[in-house]
């Protein structure tokens, strides 16, 4: 929810030396309560942001670049806007800081308390970045030939289905993904494109084309990506029933950052690795 000290769709000054008032946090249960997520979480996971845009200054006056990665876990009561993270980082370009440890540390620390959590932080060379993956694991869903009529978010696309030859008590065990999500931000309206991947197992299988026309639906649909995948996730429980569901998002860039929320019935840590559209 946008209020007077949120950056987000204003024009602001972007601090060149440390600033950690520039930060925002953006309360989860805004969104969670709308939808029925108490305190007891229905999924586990986190949030991977990547940071490609961080530079600061030596002792010696010498600028210095590194890319950052930062793991929120979902059980989190906050997350970062993304804005004044950018801002945030930027704030270092002017800044004298000792060592790689010790701006690792002063990061680490301001977010700590400003999401009222642990996160991980880690610094990386840019010759020590991941390499990018071509793609997902599993099937691609984007040459299925069929008719989209919906561009905002229609659960009741799901269904499941029984394949021709498939006993109807046989266990599947399926990873899905499709490049062609869409959503919009919910403040700027701003499109935020991903690659979107579902894995699960159960005892029917997801009808691939509903899949797609339902993940096709939220072409038009405004909110954070973190609520988005919370979204799928409860949405593909509720109409699919799988035994266990995971749901992975990698979004592409915006600001130097890249945002990768996870959500999964069995799993705390995100794979991982980025892909090359990131």
């Amino acid at each position: 929810m946008l209020n007077s000290k949120n950056p987000l769709g204003k024009q602001v000054d972007s601090p060149e030396q440390y600033c950690p008032a520039i930060l925002h946090a953006i309360a989860r249960c805004d969104y969670r309560e709308s939808v029925g997520i108490g305190s007891i979480l229905p999924f586990q996971g986190e949030d991977v942001w990547n940071c490609y845009e961080l530079s600061w200054l030596n002792a010696a006056g010498m600028p210095r670049v590194a890319a950052l990665s930062i793991r929120v876990p979902c059980t989190s009561i906050f997350l970062v806007e993304s804005k004044s993270l950018k801002l945030y980082l930027n704030s270092f370009s002017q800044e004298v800081i000792e060592s790689e440890v010790r701006l690792c540390d002063i990061i680490t620390q301001d977010l700590n308390h400003l999401l009222e959590t642990q996160v991980q932080v880690k610094l990386m060379k840019l010759q020590n970045i991941p390499p990018a993956n071509s793609d997902l694991p599993g099937i691609c869903l984007d040459e299925i030939d069929i008719d989209i009529s919906h561009y905002t978010r229609v659960p009741e696309l799901l269904c499941t289905e029984t394949v021709a030859g498939e006993s109807d008590r046989g266990h599947i065990d399926e990873v899905l993904h499709t490049h062609l999500f869409r959503s919009l931000c919910p403040i700027t309206a701003q499109p935020d494109f991903a690659s979107l991947m579902i894995a699960y197992s159960g005892l029917r299988r997801i009808s691939h084309a509903c899949l797609l026309k339902y993940l096709v639906s939220y072409r038009n649909h405004a909110a954070f990506h973190e609520s988005t995948v919370e979204q799928i996730y409860l949405d593909v429980m509720e109409f699919c029933k799988p035994d266990t569901l995971s749901v992975l998002a990698r979004f592409t860039r915006r600001g130097g950052i890249d945002i990768n929320p996870f959500r999964s019935s069995h799993q705390t840590i995100a794979p991982g690795g980025r892909l090359s559209r990131q």
